[in-house]
């Protein structure tokens, strides 16, 4: 470790300075496995990270900074070509994503749009279904925060999107469209995305399926970004890690509902997964573990 974080008085880091090293180490852990004890320059401080995620920082960071490194460490920790899926949701406090007629931007404020980007910057590949992409026209790239592109993919099983769509055409980043084999054909390309062709399961993809595709194409860390359909899917199937809410302080009384599960019989079968709470301005982000 550089002397000059050891022998003088060092001043706190900022939050800009903490989230660069947050995706210093990212970019590290998607090319080798990391050696633990870790120590990282933040700033000036000095960050030591522990073998199963324990980290402090030198000198006591500003409790924005701490904030950060809480929320966005472990998923920068996540094991060298280990396959992890985290999804992410903006909905009412009623459990709607969107009006009936499908308006969903921008539900939740800006402090969850940076961290959706910042989602983004630490995943190998952002995924969304057909009807995200048919209704918002999202760019599903990197612009709030610093960070690496992610490959993008879109789940569109029978290959019924538009061609206009910007995913398709704005080549700001990699694109890959997940269809069933049987609608696939002799295409390869959708404007400038490729094509890949999977085993259909029923009307859709299925979430193991497409994991392993994925991971075959040295894309591990997926962040799972719509909508709730192909959210639910994964979830029902046990394809989720992480499923993280953001629940914004707003009740819309109709709509598009979020999660969509198969009904049980009583609440013992409920879904009971590890949850923390971090503010995001305004919102409530409500952080799920299921593994």
């Amino acid at each position: 470790m550089p002397s000059n974080l050891r022998d003088h008085k060092r001043r706190t880091p900022t939050v800009a300075e903490a989230w660069e090293t947050v995706v210093a180490l990212r970019r590290r852990g998607r090319e080798q496995a990391l050696g633990f004890p870790l120590e990282l320059p933040l700033g000036e401080a000095l960050l030591t990270v522990a073998r199963g995620g324990g980290w402090r920082v030198e000198p006591e960071p500003p409790t924005e900074v701490a904030e950060l490194l809480a929320l966005y460490l472990p998923l920068a920790l996540v094991p060298h070509r280990h396959s992890f899926v985290l999804a992410h949701l903006a909905q009412s406090l009623d459990g709607r994503i969107a009006t009936a007629g499908g308006e969903s931007q921008w539900l939740t404020g800006e402090a969850d749009l940076c961290h959706t980007h910042r989602l983004r910057a630490l995943a190998d590949a952002v995924i969304v279904g057909a009807n995200t992409v048919r209704q918002d026209n999202p760019r599903l790239t990197v612009r709030h925060c610093s960070g690496d592109q992610p490959v993008r993919v879109v789940l569109d099983a029978n290959l019924a999107l538009p061609r206009d769509r910007d995913v398709f055409c704005d080549g700001a980043a990699q694109t890959l469209v997940l269809a069933a084999a049987d609608r696939v054909a002799k295409q390869t390309q959708i404007g400038q995305a490729e094509i890949v062709p999977l085993a259909r399961e029923g009307e859709r993809l299925a979430p193991a399926a497409i994991r392993t595709a994925l991971a075959g194409r040295g894309l591990y860390w997926l962040f799972l970004e719509g909508g709730g359909v192909t959210v639910s899917r994964f979830l029902a199937a046990g394809a989720l890690d992480r499923l993280q809410i953001a629940l914004a302080p707003v009740i819309l009384g109709s709509g598009r509902p979020s999660l969509q599960l198969p009904e049980i019989p009583a609440l013992s079968g409920a879904l009971r997964p590890r949850v923390r709470h971090v503010p995001l301005g305004s919102d409530m982000l409500v952080d799920c573990t299921f593994s």
